[in-house]
């Protein structure tokens, strides 16, 4: 399925939000599934996976996540400049904010024609943590997320009480949580506690861990596992197909 590529700038409470929106170049309405970026925003490797996802039949709405923080079209490098900055925005930007977004994204979906009223959230690494957030709205039918870090550590700026692992009992769409066993970013203790979490507050969710580094679908540099990268987007594209029919 071939895909179109479109740019919106959405409102949203803190600003003006640009995000990238890839649907299938064919008629009809398709299921929604906004894809939360790493902290670097859409680079090269998110666009592709956006394409991907978009391919096999949704609408998928890239936010850029720090849209507050940064001039609008910002894309930070992977490098140790572009690191350092966009772990600046993720220690500055509150959860609160992100849930707003997140509303704000699902209201546009739901007014475009060419959108069902179905959607969907996916991401990776800091966009895990996003994806896993977005699912606290009752219009997130299901979240896909891929090595989502701070959640086990509470790491990200807040409300009291408002913390994502705390709210975990408050998700009602399905979960699959997926998890390098060799990423640093959430250890062993780290994902104990939260599958704990998940078991105790009765979510329905599937638990995934996986030989693989931190970031190995992404598609440039030495950690891209590209077998596990084609599994995972597999399993993903099976699992919106289903929560979101």
């Amino acid at each position: 399925m071939r895909v179109i590529q479109e740019v919106h700038d959405i409102d949203t409470p803190t600003g003006v939000m640009r995000s990238y929106l890839y649907r299938p170049d064919a008629d009809g309405a398709f299921a929604t599934i906004i894809f939360y970026s790493e902290i670097f925003q859409q680079t090269a490797p998110i666009a592709r996976a956006a394409t991907i996802m978009a391919g096999h039949g949704f609408v998928v709405l890239v936010p850029e996540v720090f849209h507050e923080l940064n001039p609008i079209g910002t894309v930070l490098a992977y490098d140790d400049a572009g690191k350092d900055k966009g772990n600046q925005d993720k220690f500055t930007k509150m959860l609160e904010h992100h849930d707003s977004d997140t509303q704000a994204l699902i209201d546009f979906a739901l007014s475009q024609p060419y959108c069902t009223s179905l959607v969907g959230a996916m991401g990776v690494c800091i966009g895990g943590h996003l994806a896993y957030r977005a699912a606290l709205n009752r219009d997130i039918s299901g979240a896909f997320c891929l090595y989502p870090t701070d959640i086990h550590s509470n790491t990200l700026p807040c409300q009291k009480g408002n913390d994502s692992l705390s709210r975990t009992g408050d998700i009602k769409g399905e979960l699959v949580m997926v998890f390098g066993k060799q990423d640093p970013h959430v250890p062993q203790a780290g994902r104990e506690l939260l599958h704990n979490q998940l078991n105790q507050q009765d979510n329905r969710f599937t638990w995934l861990e996986v030989n693989g580094e931190h970031a190995f679908m992404r598609d440039e540099g030495e950690r891209y596992d590209p077998a596990l990268a084609v599994q995972m987007y597999l399993q993903a594209v099976a699992f919106f197909h289903r929560v979101l029919r």
